[in-house]
């Protein structure tokens, strides 16, 4: 009979613990232990394995997981159905939004399984995709570094872009409130007055502290949502009166808009990792397919109903810059979409922070120093995000370029090749149905990727064309 031999406590282990909030918490959560064999189940399920100090409930999780994805990407989704006709973009949501979710459940079952075979309670995106090229076939062994670095630039890229796009919509919807009742000044001096609380925000480290924050967004946005079809229902006109198919020139925009919208999976394995009970993320009624038939469902609506009501007007990259500027209630909508967003910076935050620290710690040794160092590494990637606002505040172009480039990469073309790498050539044939999938969801993500990038960046430097 096996067991498993838990460490005692100690003034060691509490430090440890502290690590893992601090800096590690997405990237290195893992705990020393001894696992004398046998063949028992413990040793075989990496969930029962896992010591936090703040771990989250299955609600806890619920609310992060749908503020990770209820974002600025569902205010913009009329913009993607302009860009694709109510027809494609009603069938394509749907799609986009099953594919998308499925990769999220590979990424998790590989990490499942790569967790077994080195005997570790959890990993991040990047070491899933680390030891399943090192324990994969011997070709790519040599690849698993490489890969580990692609995929924390990726990561970073993607959610300091969704970082960089609140900073726009937050600016953007203060802007249109102070214009109408006040004065009007440029944009980016709004950027300039949310650069310290933004820093101040992000100063808080752990997930469940972060917590109170997401319910209160969370009731925001609902508020806000409901608001918001209450006007785009009013007078709503004949799908007659907008396109039911867009362009093919325009398709990649869609595209876009709506990977970046779908996108994430940057916050699954983060979120996964911290909970109390994470066999209740997966399945059919888990946590996770829950929340995303949540989303797929709010997009698709916000979408469809959002392009039908405003047409070719929805060009702006927020719903709500379209409502009516003379009434009180739909200016609340922008001021409770505004707060709510600029709390969920926080949690977009959290993945590209905890990737930098651990490789900017290493130059400093004393605990003061080392809080000092923390608190300017937050700040200067805070500033990162605030100097590409400033750079490209149009909120359209920034939300298709990061979904096309960053976004497409990390759900669509990085979670199936992580199974083919880890089931090759045991469970994963020539033979087997599931790598023809995995490989066509690779090439849907590869051609989003090139042509969705390039028509974005077109779109941004060439904006009349």
């Amino acid at each position: 009979e096996s067991k498993l031999l838990l460490p005692k406590t100690s003034r060691n282990d509490k430090d440890e613990k502290q690590r893992l909030l601090e800096g590690d918490a997405v990237d290195n959560i893992s705990v020393d232990m001894e696992i004398v064999a046998g063949g028992d189940d413990y040793s075989e399920d990496p969930m029962f394995n896992r010591k936090l100090e703040h771990p989250t409930s299955n609600f806890d999780t619920m609310i992060h997981l749908l503020k990770g994805n209820i974002g600025t990407g569902i205010l913009a989704m009329p913009d993607a159905f302009r860009n694709a006709g109510w027809v494609v973009g009603l069938f394509g949501t749907m799609l986009m939004g099953f594919i998308c979710t499925h990769c999220m459940h590979m990424l998790v079952g590989c990490s499942h399984e790569l967790c077994r075979r080195t005997q570790r309670p959890s990993m991040s995106f990047a070491e899933v995709i680390e030891n399943a090229f090192k324990t994969g076939p011997e070709p790519v062994q040599k690849f698993s570094k490489v890969a580990k670095t692609l995929i924390n630039v990726f990561l970073c890229v993607t959610q300091l872009g969704f970082c960089c796009v609140y900073f726009v919509f937050v600016a953007a919807n203060l802007h249109d409130v102070i214009k109408h009742y006040f004065f009007e000044i440029s944009v980016h001096w709004y950027l300039l007055m949310l650069l310290v609380p933004m820093v101040l925000l992000n100063f808080v480290k752990s997930l469940k502290y972060l917590t109170p924050a997401s319910l209160f967004a969370s009731i925001l946005t609902c508020s806000g949502l409901i608001i918001t079809f209450f006007y785009m229902l009013q007078d709503l006109p004949d799908t007659s009166s907008v396109k039911a198919f867009s362009s093919w020139s325009q398709l990649p925009l869609y595209f876009g808009t709506a990977v970046y919208a779908f996108e994430g999976i940057g916050v699954v394995l983060p979120l996964e990792n911290n909970m109390k009970s994470p066999q209740d993320f997966g399945g059919w009624t888990g946590v996770l397919n829950t929340g995303m038939v949540v989303v797929a469902t709010l997009y698709t609506a916000v979408g469809f109903f959002g392009y039908v009501k405003y047409g070719e007007q929805a060009v702006l990259g927020s719903v709500t810059l379209l409502l009516p500027p003379n009434e009180l209630l739909a200016q609340s909508v922008r001021l409770m979409m505004a707060v709510a967003i600029f709390l969920s910076y926080s949690l977009q935050f959290y993945v590209p922070f905890n990737i930098v620290w651990p490789w900017v710690k290493v130059y400093f040794h004393s605990e003061k120093s080392k809080r000092l160092a923390e608190h300017m590494t937050r700040t200067l990637l805070v500033f990162v995000t605030f100097a590409l606002a400033i750079a490209i505040p149009n909120l359209s172009a920034v939300i298709s370029l990061v979904g096309a480039f960053s976004s497409s990469a990390l759900a669509l073309i990085f979670p199936p090749l992580i199974e083919i790498v880890t089931f090759w050539p045991d469970k994963l044939g020539k033979n087997s149905w599931i790598l023809w999938k995995d490989i066509a969801i690779v090439l849907f993500g590869v051609v989003g990727f090139i042509v969705g990038s390039y028509v974005s960046l077109l779109n941004i430097l060439h904006p009349d064309m």
